[in-house]
């Protein structure tokens, strides 16, 4: 095994799917599979079980992740130890509140991977070199690259009576106890559609809205990254049909640093293999 299968079986670990996998390591889903396939007969052991969504870690993959994790970070640490200081740009991203955390350390480990950044993080609605936002707070001013799209759901309490239930419909939150979310680009949407009336909370955050959630304390909408993976959290389809495209944001009359042009190089041609690769599994399936 090598280094470079470690980071991809920790990249499909964390999305716990390999088309994202692929997307966070830039690389296309065929040398995922690869690397996989190579350590699960290496070791002698399966790893993931595929399903319809993407794919659960076994018994062994929880086992070995810690072992790989600390692998790739002995070798980042090795790589780094006899590296000469240098100067170093200063590179200032905007982040919007919404994003889930393991979505965004896969953006920005590209960028504290290089020596010669100095990675400066403000708000979304801060002035900044570029920013990582919903389409639907671009500005005329900006050029928008896609990173993924995503869909809401409904994050539920576990022991909440609308679990019974597979999608709720807009008349079945009708009388529930709804959480606020402060930042959410797409409150103006729910605020049109919902009933007005007084939210049970208003999370500052998406943490606290999770955890707000997971106390019992109300219903959530949020986009589907945010509450995924969160075993304290059930998660329902919603029928309101409201999805999200998330991507990188920069003005059109400034010059980007060279950090974040390949930086955008990448994400650019990452989209373009995944768009090869939707086509071709479009073609096989007609």
């Amino acid at each position: 095994m090598d280094i470079r299968e470690l980071r991809y079986f920790a990249a499909v670990y964390r999305e716990r799917n390999l088309t994202a996998a692929a997307r966070s390591c830039f690389v296309s889903q065929p040398s995922i599979s690869t690397a996989i396939t190579n350590l699960e007969a290496e070791l002698g052991t399966t790893l993931f079980i595929r399903h319809k969504k993407g794919v659960a870690p076994t018994a062994s993959a929880e086992q070995f992740h810690a072992l790989a994790r600390r692998i790739i970070d002995e070798a980042d640490a090795a790589r780094s130890l006899f590296r000469k200081p240098s100067a170093k740009t200063t590179v200032t991203l905007g982040l919007m509140r919404t994003l889930d955390v393991p979505r965004t350390i896969a953006l920005l480990k590209p960028l504290t991977a290089r020596a010669d950044i100095a990675l400066r993080l403000v708000g979304s609605d801060e002035r900044a070199d570029a920013r990582i936002i919903s389409k639907s707070m671009l500005r005329t001013d900006e050029h928008f690259v896609a990173l993924w799209s995503e869909r809401y759901v409904a994050a539920l309490p576990p022991s909440h009576p609308l679990t019974l239930k597979d999608k709720l419909r807009a008349a079945d939150l009708a009388d529930v106890a709804l959480i606020d979310r402060c930042h959410c680009e797409q409150s103006e949407f729910f605020g049109r559609t919902a009933q007005r009336r007084q939210p049970a909370a208003i999370a500052q955050s998406e943490d606290w809205a999770m955890a707000l959630v997971a106390a019992g304390v109300g219903i959530a909408i949020v986009p589907e990254g945010v509450a995924h993976g969160n075993p304290d959290i059930a998660v329902r389809e919603i029928e309101v049909k409201v999805r999200r495209e998330v991507g990188l944001a920069y003005r059109a009359s400034a010059p980007l640093a060279d950090a974040l042009k390949d930086f955008v190089a990448k994400l650019q041609k990452q989209r373009s293999k995944s768009k090869r690769t939707a086509r071709k599994a479009s073609s096989r399936g007609r």
